[in-house]
């Protein structure tokens, strides 16, 4: 069973090396915020993106938008608020990319988005590559994912909020490709079935 959840993780984390890029992305988070700003911070001051984009509006009911949140931070840290472009409104993934697209179209001109650099939760690292396919196709895309979790990302299924996460993308991953979320990635290797025997340790 090891090397079938292994193959999830594989599929659902895949490696995308960071490469300096013109913008980078940041799919706004609730979740392990201080990480994730000091990843963004560590990025930018290694000058691996020229502008930002930080996606995420007001989930779950709380009284600030996450991209808001997540700005604020990262100038704490020394990123300059003109390296920033903040989009407040997106609630999903799809519209994190569809809004971040529009804005960058709005505000950027096109040689300085030619090349994307992917920043986001490690869990759902396959979803927003499959969505930026899916809706913004043009630059080349690279990433940096954060793990903000107890364990590696190898070991993914010994944390249980992990396993809880990595499990809940496997499931609806597709579902999403059958309604037209999701674009696959072939490059990156297909789904893996469960068998039996993962489903009995809660894969279904």
């Amino acid at each position: 069973m090891t090397d079938e959840l292994q193959a999830i993780g594989h599929y659902i984390m895949p490696e995308i090396p960071a490469v300096r890029s013109d913008l980078a992305l940041i799919f706004g988070t609730r979740h392990g915020v201080e990480a994730f700003c000091a990843t963004v911070a560590t990025l930018w001051h290694s000058r691996m993106f020229l502008r930002a984009i930080i996606s995420g509006g007001q989930t779950r009911g709380l009284p600030t938008a996450e991209a808001h949140v997540i700005a604020g931070r990262l100038r704490e840290f020394g990123v300059p608020e003109s390296a920033l472009l903040v989009e407040p409104a997106a609630m999903n993934t799809g519209e994190n990319v569809r809004f971040a697209r529009v804005l960058a179209e709005s505000q950027l001109p096109s040689e300085e988005r030619r090349s994307i650099l992917a920043v986001g939760k490690v869990c759902s690292a396959r979803r927003y590559l499959m969505t930026l396919r899916r809706h913004w196709p043009e630059p080349t895309v690279s990433a940096q994912w954060v793990n903000y979790f107890s364990v590696d990302k190898s070991n993914w299924y010994q944390d249980s909020d992990f396993s809880a996460r990595v499990l809940g993308e496997y499931r609806k991953i597709p579902g999403y490709i059958d309604r037209g979320f999701l674009r696959e990635l072939e490059e990156l290797g297909s789904y893996p079935m469960a068998s039996g025997s993962c489903e009995r340790a809660g894969i279904s």
